[in-house]
């Protein structure tokens, strides 16, 4: 009975949530444990100021950046139940058994810091912290059973008498909720007594919010929300009053000034205005991930955050795009989209739908939606066109005229695609059908339509057609064929002529060629570049208005809308050329929607314009809504945020990003490889955002703007360095950059003092070298002396050699001569005997007178030239030229040496005999033996010494020598 009750009140929820809600639904990202790397369950959501988001998740913090998730850990890796940010930048979390805080250290990594050494001893072990409020700068912890107390680093502890239930701050006043005791509020260190209203002994309170000046709005876990105004908690009626009944109410924030979310355990989320009307339900069909909903939080882009019970979710509530699902259990394709009486028609790819409009609301995805299929349509719907104030369905089973909520089928044929009236003032006569199998008219009379036929003379598919400013000229194009130029008769009743124009006639293909009305012009869009039709040539040509704008991109769809803009789409690409805001010097700015990339319907493109407010975008599943006038209105400059900077080899933090640079970051020669990251907190432009970096230092200009939001530089060159990076959206807005200083330093074999260093070792080894080559040339210059002076001793040798032989030669001569002359002198004296001896002999046989004194004269001049030192001295000169200091060195020697005894020894120093030297020296043999003794006793020879070798050993001349 219990199960049946239950799953009643889960009908009953699911058909309220999905009564009553908004035409659109806004952009929902999913991010599952998966993405974030961590815990399913996720407890509370907060934002610091600049713009990331920190959950308290299952497994720790989490910190969110738009592009990086990183989990922090508590000591005891406890699950962070609560998160709560303090003006300082402290993040203060608790959990299991423990309180502190994270911030961020000079290098802007995150620390914790535990608070659990403040706690008296007594309470040093809890149970899980459910609650954080900062009030005052002072930082109060709720647990079931303490509330801490954190002010000027001192902990105080406050116990209730039963349990704390709540703790929150609203109004400027702290609330926490005890056990049967109500609402209390915090006065100076007192727990005051504020509202004892009996249902809050029922059930927990979940939120405090400010409602108006002096009116609080509670929220309570069971018992639905009230409003507490002067101490008084009164209910607050509300459209989903039994499923805060059925359901539990774990949250609440305030989206606007008008709204409020509700998240709850098992139903979703739902968003409430002051009036209590239901406004939207975010849900598993809408999109969330689960119905169980733990957290929520609008962050200041005004995008909702909620932490699920697996998961986590974005809701882009704020977004000026959004999605329509006319039937949310078969997400069909949409196709087609009208605002027709009051009603929305949207047809799809399993019928038309439609639902009633409050027109009032100039932003149509917010009104209230209930889409109902119209009867008689099921099938593929190609086209919606309003003619003549008739609702015209373009469907697969032929034509239809919508009447309220009922299709009726105007003719049973081939498939339609479209309709095209044959006048521009209404009402029209006659209608061209474009159909699977040709051209089809119809007839408008008297709010009538009747079917004339088919038209004879051409059977292909014609999807795309227009009339020209001869409304018997029709343009059609086939986008495998090329374009047909049908001309009709007059009253429209057949055709006439029908001639193709295809890649012979100016087109650049066969293939990929649309037919438009743009600018009261007939264009082509091909596969390079618009084209319109020169009549005088005959052919098509490049659009001189439009291919300026659109230059060689290949476009699917053209359609101007009633300000004159012109919307494309280009590979499921959507863009919009506004004429309204001229840009870089040209009178229409382009502007591009990313967010739609990849999920706009491709080869069946359709846009709808109601006005600037309202753009209806045929999509894979459903219709896409554009405010196209909030989302040009959307000027804020993005952030941009640096979020790590690492060593790129070693994985090595170097900044963590949650805190800006303080100063130079001096890295080591080796340490010259980074690795930067960077994102946007910008959350609902994600797909918008595009990045730009440079390295001042190292780049000469600022990057390519790209997505990609990592950067990375190897090898980078000692120097100082500055890393800038800023972001932009697709409007063009930019932010200002952010920066990063770093230092390689040169390694100390590349440092400035090793370069001085290395000039002196430089300077040194030249010195060295130059000392060396010094020397070596003085050794060289001493070895070539050396070898001069070997030449010049081998030459003077030469030459004294010659002269020696010349010197030899004429001591030679001289000796000769010397010989000659003493043998001369011998042979004279010997003559000179005999003659006296023949004279001495005739003087003794002639006796006579006469005679005697002729030969007395005679022998007495034999006798004076016997006597005469004539030709001892002449013998002395030769004999001196020969024997230089002969007589010098027996004169020192000897000085008693005589006359005779000097000639006796230059005689025997010739080695004359004995009679030879009596001869000269005109004695006898015997003096000469006597003057021979007497001169070895002058020259004191020892008996055994020859005289005649004595003489000869004397000192010689060099020369002779």
């Amino acid at each position: 009975m219990k199960k049946f009750i239950s799953t009643i009140n889960i009908l009953i929820i699911c058909f309220c949530a999905q009564g009553q809600n908004q035409t659109a639904l806004p952009q929902i990202v999913n991010y599952h444990s998966y993405d974030y790397k961590a815990g399913v369950q996720n407890w509370a959501i907060e934002q610091d100021a600049n713009g990331l988001l920190y959950f308290g998740n299952s497994e720790g913090l989490l910190s969110f950046d738009g592009k990086f998730w990183r989990r922090y850990q508590l000591p005891n890796q406890t699950i962070v139940r609560s998160v709560k940010i303090a003006a300082d930048g402290k993040i203060y979390v608790g959990g299991q058994d423990e309180i502190g805080y994270f911030f961020p250290d000079n290098q802007g990594r995150l620390e914790y810091h535990s608070l659990k050494k403040l706690l008296p001893s007594a309470e040093g072990h809890f149970s899980d912290i459910w609650n954080i409020a900062i009030y005052k700068e002072q930082v109060f912890f709720r647990s079931r059973n303490q509330i801490f107390h954190l002010k000027d680093g001192v902990i105080s502890v406050y116990k209730p008498e039963t349990r704390w239930d709540f703790l929150g701050e609203a109004n400027n006043q702290l609330f926490a909720q005890e056990y049967n005791k109500g609402l209390v509020v915090y006065d100076n260190g007192v727990w005051k007594p504020y509202c004892n209203n009996p249902i809050l002994d029922e059930t927990p309170v979940t939120a405090i919010l400010e409602y108006g000046k002096d009116t609080l709005m509670v929220s309570t876990l069971k018992k639905g929300v009230y409003f507490l105004h002067n101490n008084i908690l009164t209910p607050k009626t509300t459209s989903i009053d039994n499923i805060f009944t059925n359901d539990r109410l774990y949250c609440t924030v305030k989206v606007n000034e008008e709204w409020f979310a509700f998240g709850t355990n098992s139903s979703g989320i739902f968003i409430v205005d002051r009036k209590g009307k239901l406004i939207q339900t975010y849900s598993y069909t809408e999109g969330l991930q689960k119905n169980n909903i733990r957290s929520l939080l609008l962050d200041r882009n005004k995008n909702l955050w909620i932490g699920l019970d697996d998961g986590i979710d974005q809701v882009a509530i704020n977004s000026a795009i959004k999605y329509i699902y006319p039937d949310k259990k078969k997400q069909v394709t949409g196709y087609a989209t009208r605002v027709f009486r009051d009603r929305l028609y949207i047809g799809t790819s399993n019928g038309l739908y439609s639902s009633p409009l409050d027109l009032s609301q100039q932003d149509l995805s917010l009104s209230e939606s209930n889409f109902a299929e119209v009867n008689n349509s099921t099938g593929q719907v190609w086209s919606l066109d309003e003619i003549n104030d008739h609702l015209l369905v373009g469907h697969e089973d032929g034509g239809f005229t919508v009447n309220g909520s009922n299709a009726i089928k105007l003719y049973a044929a081939a498939g339609s695609w479209l309709f095209k009236p044959s006048s521009q003032v209404f009402p029209a006569s006659h209608i061209i059908v474009g159909t699977y199998t040709g051209l089809r008219v119809i007839k408008f009379d008297q709010q009538t339509f009747k079917d004339l036929g088919r038209l004879d003379g051409i059977h292909e598919s014609l999807r795309f057609l227009s009339f020209d400013s001869n409304t018997s000229t029709v343009w059609a194009s086939h986008p495998n064929r090329g374009i047909f130029r049908i001309e009709l008769s007059p009253d429209l009743s057949r055709i006439v002529r029908t001639k193709l124009y295809d890649s012979k006639s100016g087109l650049p293909g066969n293939n990929g060629n649309y037919i438009y009305r743009i600018k009261n012009r007939i264009v082509v869009t091909a596969l390079s570049g618009v084209y319109e039709f020169n009549s005088s040539a005959n052919r098509f040509e490049l659009s001189s208005t439009l291919h300026p704008i659109f230059k060689d991109l290949d476009l699917q769809y053209l359609h101007e809308d009633k300000d004159g803009n012109i919307w494309f789409i280009t590979h499921k690409k959507a863009g919009v050329v506004d004429f309204h805001k001229p840009a870089n010097g040209k009178n229409y700015s382009v502007v591009y929607f990313p967010e739609l990339n990849g999920i706009v319907l491709g080869g069946y493109e359709s846009i709808y314009s109601w006005n600037d407010e309202n753009i209806f975008i045929a999509a894979n599943k459903g219709i896409i809504h554009v405010n196209y006038k909030k989302y040009s209105a959307q000027i804020s400059r993005p952030d941009v945020f640096l979020g790590q900077v690492r060593l790129s080899e070693k994985d090595s933090l170097l900044y963590g990003g949650y805190t800006k640079q303080q100063a130079t970051v001096h890295l080591g020669s080796k340490l010259n490889s980074l690795h930067f990251e960077y994102s946007s907190t910008m959350f609902e432009q994600l797909r918008n955002i595009e990045f730009s970096y440079q390295l001042a230092g190292f780049d000469e200009a600022w990057s390519a703007w790209s997505t990609k939001s990592e950067k990375d530089y190897t090898n980078l060159p000692p120097g100082k360095y500055t890393f800038y990076v800023k972001a932009r959206n697709n409007l063009g807005n930019e932010s200002a950059p952010v920066t990063w200083t770093f230092e390689v330093h040169r390694a100390w074999y590349n440092s400035f003092w090793i370069y001085g260093l290395y000039v002196c070792l430089l300077a040194g080894i030249i010195y060295l070298v130059f000392r060396w080559q010094q020397k070596k040339h003085q050794a060289e210059q001493q070895h070539l002396n050396y070898l001069h002076q070997l030449v010049l001793d081998r030459n003077e040798k030469e030459i004294i050699k010659l002269k020696n032989e010349k010197l030899e030669t004429d001591i030679n001569f001289k000796n000769r001569e010397l010989l000659t002359m003493t043998i001369n002198l011998v042979q004279r004296g010997e003559v000179l005997t005999k003659i006296k001896e023949i004279i001495s002999s005739l003087m003794k046989k002639d006796t006579s007178d006469d005679s005697s004194p002729a030969f007395r004269n005679l022998l007495k001049l034999i006798r004076e030239v016997e006597k005469s030192n004539e030709d001892w001295d002449q013998f002395a000169i030769h004999f001196n030229n020969v024997n230089i200091d002969f007589f010098n060195t027996l004169k020192q020697a000897y000085p008693d040496l005589t006359a005779n005894d000097l000639k006796l020894c230059a005689y025997l120093r010739m080695n004359l005999s004995s009679k030879e030297i009596a001869q000269l020296l005109n004695i006898t043999l015997k003096a000469v033996e006597i003057a021979r003794y007497r001169l070895r006793k002058k020259l004191l020879l020892l008996p055994d010494t020859n005289l005649v070798d004595f003489l000869t050993q004397l000192p010689k001349s060099p020369v002779s020598a």
